[in-house]
């Protein structure tokens, strides 16, 4: 089945400003804007060419979760250099959720949230 399922197209991010969340997402961690409609739904590109979708949420209350809730848990940003991302996510004054530690596999990771509280981490293998 490999030749049928390439890999991850996108994860989506329900937002409760997701204009704002959109344009954070754009100026802190270099997303690109590449598609909207009206509702408004959002295509954000990453520089590897990867995407997310943003779009609204719908009043529906979050669960309570930890890196290790079951389900999706959080979104892992590679990074080319780890001390040069920690030190551009310092200047926009993101939240650290962790101290830096070791990945799985080895690498470095380091958790924080972004403007509406969703668990990132940036990790350099």
């Amino acid at each position: 089945m490999k030749e049928v399922f390439l890999g991850i197209d996108h994860p989506a991010l329900a937002a409760k400003d997701v204009v704002a969340l959109t344009k954070w997402y754009c100026d802190v961690l270099g997303y690109e804007l590449i598609a909207q409609t009206d509702k408004p739904i959002f295509i954000i590109k990453a520089p590897d060419g990867t995407n997310i979708e943003m779009m609204p949420e719908d009043g529906t209350p979050p669960p309570t979760r930890t890196v290790s809730t079951k389900g999706w848990s959080h979104l892992a940003l590679r990074v080319s250099d780890f001390d040069k991302a920690v030190a551009a996510l310092d200047k926009h004054q993101v939240h650290w959720e962790t101290a830096e530690f070791e990945a799985v596999g080895g690498g470095r990771i380091r958790n924080f949230l972004d403007i509406e509280g969703n668990l990132l981490q940036i990790v350099e293998r």
